[in-house]
Formats: C-alpha cells, sequence, structure tokens
C-alpha cells in the first residue's frame, strides 16, 4: 500500500523545482501533480498512455482534439491516448492530479525500437 498526503506532495512538488512531479509508479498506473501558473503555456505533446486530469486548484480551459471546456476544482477529464490536449487561457494557478494508464511511457517506443522506453523527464506529463 501506498499513501500520499497532499501537503506533502505539494511541497515535493515546489521543492523539486519543475511543473510535474510523478509520485507513484507501477507497471498499470502513474500518477503525479501537473502545477501551471496564470498565463503559462502547456506544451505537451500526446502520449501513448490514456491519462485522466483532476483539478484540484486553478482555472483554465483545456483543448482535447476538437473540443474545448473550462475547468476548474473538482472537474475531471479523461484524454485517450494519442490525442493532442493542452490547457490553455490559465486565469489561476493550476494545480492537477494526473493518472496515466498504463504507466506513463510504458507504450512509447525507445531508441532500441522496443515497447517501454520512458520519455526523458523534461518536467512535464506527457
Amino acid at each position: 500500500m501506498e499513501i500520499h498526503g497532499l501537503p506533502d506532495l505539494l511541497r515535493r512538488r515546489g521543492a523539486s523545482g519543475g511543473p510535474y512531479l510523478e509520485f507513484q509508479r507501477s507497471v498499470d498506473l502513474s500518477s503525479g501533480l501537473y502545477f501551471l501558473p496564470p498565463g503559462g503555456v502547456d506544451d505537451q505533446q500526446p502520449h501513448a498512455e490514456d491519462e485522466i486530469y483532476c483539478v484540484l486548484a486553478g482555472r483554465a480551459r483545456i483543448a482535447v482534439g476538437g473540443e474545448v471546456a473550462p475547468v476548474g476544482p473538482g472537474t475531471v477529464v479523461f484524454v485517450a491516448a494519442g490525442v493532442a490536449h493542452r490547457f490553455h487561457d490559465i486565469a489561476e494557478e493550476l494545480q492537477v492530479l494526473v493518472v496515466f494508464g498504463p504507466a506513463e511511457g510504458s507504450r512509447a517506443v525507445g531508441s532500441d525500437g522496443r515497447a517501454g522506453g520512458r520519455r526523458p523527464d523534461d518536467g512535464t506529463p506527457g
């Protein structure tokens, strides 16, 4: 069993200096916190895993494929693998719980051409 307290995760994410902190990983699932400042740019690329976003705090809009919707605390968004998506028009610091299934990067193809290569840790999900 793993138990994570939100205050500790927020502290760890802040200490990391990056916008994304992965705090849980197994073969079939990974979870992290993603923060974007007001006016920030979400430059993530589509990834090979399904993803769920749960907005903890902040206000913005999200574009998924050809659809756009507002998001705020309590909004939950599902994004299928391979679909272009990004947050934009970030009005208040966005704090998002991110869940990947299977684990982020587990379906990616590595430099050896085999599945399971993990993306470089550039501080953004996907």
